[in-house]
């Protein structure tokens, strides 16, 4: 038989349970019974892929529907407006690699979006690397990043890099490069990472940078040569190519893939998705899938994540300004 006290805690827990269990029902009925995840790329992409990994894991945490969208144009900035535009009660969410958030505001003049005005950063959901590839144009005795750069010393005409877009990650960070080693070389934009690739195994181009979830495959094949990773840190998936930095070049930059509100979203809509979030980067499966495409899960809480937002729009603005580039809007 219970005492007093043993049946007033008992009471007490029960009571706890019965609200957290009513809070988590509130927190996902709050975004209604769907919730649109939006893509600024084509389906089969490897922002695509992970937007429906995130989505599946958003199914009864969140929201009961949730369906990926893919809206693209404007090399992404279709969908990022489209959210800016969107009911701010959370049913319309972004999922997006940083550069249209981070890197367009210092690059078009007509940018129809402020990304620290018209949205709110939630949490970030994965982290990848861009790689540094050579092809057949550069000779096999070439095996290091610094010894690229001494053959472009010496062929200035064959000094080139594909990217997979003008304006894109890939294309300054091969600004960048050119800056650090003090060689010029030429960007050559292509639609997308496929073409680039094709272009850099047939000779066509030297070198090309992409995400790691391109390269990979090639690499392994030994169709390609990854020379250098240009994140913090080396890559799991490609223990044995060092950093651009391990190779004399101070040259960081770690990507990410993150998910946003419209601005001024219900808070109560924020603190589900957050925490939908942090779950589903734990999950097994996700981690597994995500392995696949080389991206490592990764999650910070939202003040966090908005001050990594601001820091990452702050970093680029002096690169693109030394780079002179000018889009064709």
């Amino acid at each position: 038989m219970l005492t007093r006290r043993q049946a007033v805690a008992a009471s007490m827990a029960s009571a706890v349970t019965a609200n957290t269990s009513f809070l988590s029902r509130a927190m996902a009925q709050a975004v209604g019974k769907q919730t649109h995840v939006i893509v600024g790329f084509a389906a089969g992409g490897g922002t695509d892929v992970g937007a429906r990994l995130f989505a599946e894991r958003l199914r009864g945490p969140y929201a009961s529907q949730v369906i990926v969208e893919n809206k693209v144009g404007a090399a992404a900035r279709l969908a990022v407006e489209y959210v800016k535009n969107a009911d701010a009660d959370g049913s319309v969410i972004l999922f997006t690699p940083d550069f249209p958030v981070t890197l367009y505001p210092h690059i078009f003049k007509s940018l129809p979006y402020d990304p620290m005005r018209d949205l709110t950063p939630v949490a970030p959901f994965t982290k990848s690397v861009l790689t540094f590839n050579i092809g057949t144009a550069v000779p096999a005795s070439i095996t290091t990043l610094p010894a690229f750069i001494d053959w472009c010393k010496a062929n200035p005409d064959k000094a080139n890099y594909a990217t997979t877009g003008a304006g894109g990650t890939p294309h300054f960070i091969g600004v960048m490069l050119s800056n650090e080693s003090k060689v010029p070389m030429t960007p050559v934009h292509y639609r997308g990472g496929a073409p680039a690739l094709q272009d850099l195994i047939g000779g066509h181009v030297a070198a090309s940078i992409n995400p790691i979830s391109e390269a990979m495959p090639l690499a392994q094949a030994g169709q390609i040569r990854t020379l250098a990773v240009a994140s913090s840190q080396r890559t799991r998936f490609l223990p044995n190519i060092p950093t651009m930095r391990e190779q004399g070049l101070n040259l960081v930059v770690d990507s990410w893939t993150g998910v946003f509100l419209p601005a001024k979203a219900d808070p109560k809509a924020v603190a589900a998705l957050s925490s939908a979030i942090a779950q589903a980067v734990k999950a097994p499966e996700v981690i597994e899938a995500n392995a696949k495409l080389g991206n490592e899960m990764t999650f910070q809480p939202q003040p966090q994540f908005v001050a990594t937002v601001k820091a990452d729009i702050e970093k680029w603005g002096p690169i693109v300004k030394a780079s002179g580039f000018v889009p064709e809007e």
